[in-house]
């Protein structure tokens, strides 16, 4: 019990908040392309044969992980539920994305350069250490343990 009120507590109170809903946004939009193929994407097919194409192999396991883990980290981060672990997850694929797809092209988006991913990913990091803030699920939770 100790660890779960660890992993849920947080001390801030709305800046995650203002963090979490458009980066959950974001997120989630990302994956659904890799895994559903909305707003533009390829869905898990054409993901992975591209992650493929490029060295990450296998690739239709890659484009599951990578899709799954921005649209549920998107969705958790969102209703900040989990808000920890989830940032985790969205900041190693970050890292991942960052290192095996843009680092070559430079800092700059205008190059597919890395600086979108990186912005990402320092959100991500902020909220693995600030939480999830006052208003979120992990807060309801943490106060249903308390009682």
């Amino acid at each position: 019990m100790h660890f779960l009120r660890k992993l849920l507590s947080s001390n801030a109170q709305y800046a995650p908040l203002m963090l979490r809903v458009p980066v959950g946004i974001i997120f989630m939009a990302h994956g659904a392309q890799k895994l559903f193929g909305w707003f533009g994407g390829y869905g898990l097919e054409g993901t992975g044969k591209w992650m493929a194409s490029i060295g990450i192999e296998p690739g239709m396991l890659m484009a599951g992980l990578a899709g799954s883990g921005e649209f549920f980290g998107g969705m958790f981060l969102l209703l900040g539920l989990l808000t920890r672990p989830a940032a985790c997850v969205t900041a190693f694929t970050m890292v991942v994305a960052i290192f095996s797809v843009h680092i070559n092209n430079g800092l700059f988006l205008s190059n597919h350069g890395y600086e979108y991913a990186l912005a990402l990913l320092a959100i991500s990091v902020s909220l693995i250490v600030s939480g999830a803030g006052k208003p979120s699920l992990d807060q309801a939770i943490l106060r249903t343990i308390k009682s």
